[in-house]
């Protein structure tokens, strides 16, 4: 049974027309012990079906190790998402409700190689000289969360030197435990800074910065 409905379907593929590159969404998956595993690959699927510009590659997370740990991957399910390069872009479980849209931001993003952040963040963003690895728990429910899951990935492309990750609180409820995580979307920046609800761009440039710092 699809997974997207014939009406999202079309509206997909529609959104989906104006992409300007081609996207690559690699997907780590598990034939056991993954409860969303198959749930991911199948929303993947029929997201790349909905475009010839939109390649999947779907991969074991134990046979193809390797490749794992080259993207840096340390859980399951994994989607990576490439334009015509690796940006950084990560979601960690199933990119659904909400936090589709974040996933259709991410392709139409990485397409055409380019953010809407503002050219000041942007020059800042090229000043970075040490990893920042971004962290944004979401649930499907939140209306708050694709803002900043958006405006993390957004960074991630700017900088080579930034991960953002979308990380689903449902699918880790031991990160749950480890990062306290009561409500979303709640950001973690290289483990040393937190910070919960939406914020601007400009405020969340200053926990990159500081972050960066530490």
């Amino acid at each position: 049974m699809a997974l997207l409905s014939e009406k999202v379907r079309q509206e997909v593929e529609h959104i989906l027309e104006g992409l300007k590159g081609g996207v690559k969404l690699v997907v780590f998956t598990q034939e056991f012990e993954c409860p969303t595993c198959e749930d991911n690959r199948m929303l993947m699927e029929e997201l790349a079906a909905c475009s010839s510009k939109i390649q999947i590659e779907v991969l074991d997370f134990v046979r193809d190790k390797e490749k794992a740990e080259l993207y840096k991957l340390d859980k399951i399910p994994a989607t990576v998402v490439e334009g015509k390069e690796d940006y950084g872009i990560r979601f960690y479980g199933v990119p659904g409700g909400y936090e589709f849209a974040s996933l259709l931001h991410a392709i139409t993003m990485v397409s055409s190689g380019s953010s809407t952040l503002s050219p000041k963040t942007k020059e800042q963003l090229k000043r970075l000289s040490k990893p920042v690895h971004i962290q944004v728990f979401v649930t499907h429910t939140c209306p708050y969360c694709p803002e900043v899951v958006q405006l993390a990935h957004e960074m991630a492309l700017e900088s080579p030197l930034i991960t953002s990750d979308m990380v689903n609180a449902a699918e880790f409820p031991h990160l749950n435990h480890k990062y306290d995580i009561f409500v979303v979307p709640k950001t973690i920046i290289n483990e040393t800074i937190q910070f919960a609800g939406a914020v601007p761009e400009s405020e969340f440039l200053k926990h990159v910065l500081k972050a960066e710092k530490r």
